[in-house]
């Protein structure tokens, strides 16, 4: 499995989880870029895999863990399956206070 993959594969495994999606840097004047914006949110290190998602609900910590239990199998035996898993929260979408 190539590195493009794996992240496509994580974000979709992240998009099962009510409440979180991927951190991505798209501002407006570059949405019209052919870039694959979700993927950006995740980082494969040979010892590590960072997701960075934004929350929309609250609490944080029982969708984190929807989430590792979400992105797991998508990394067992590919090169990934060993490194550690880090899910960071950059920002809180203001959805999750309504």
């Amino acid at each position: 499995m190539t590195a493009k993959e794996a992240a496509d594969r994580i974000v979709g495994a992240l998009g099962k989880v009510d409440g979180l999606r991927p951190a991505t840097p798209v501002s407006p004047e570059t949405t019209w870029l052919p870039v694959d914006w979700a993927g950006l949110a995740v980082d494969l290190g040979p010892d590590l895999v960072q997701v960075r998602v934004i929350a929309t609900r609250l609490p944080i910590p029982p969708l984190l863990d929807q989430a590792a239990e979400a992105v797991r199998p998508v990394l067992a035996g590919t090169r990934w399956a060993q490194a550690r898993l880090r899910l960071v929260v950059t920002d809180l979408d203001g959805a999750a206070f309504g």
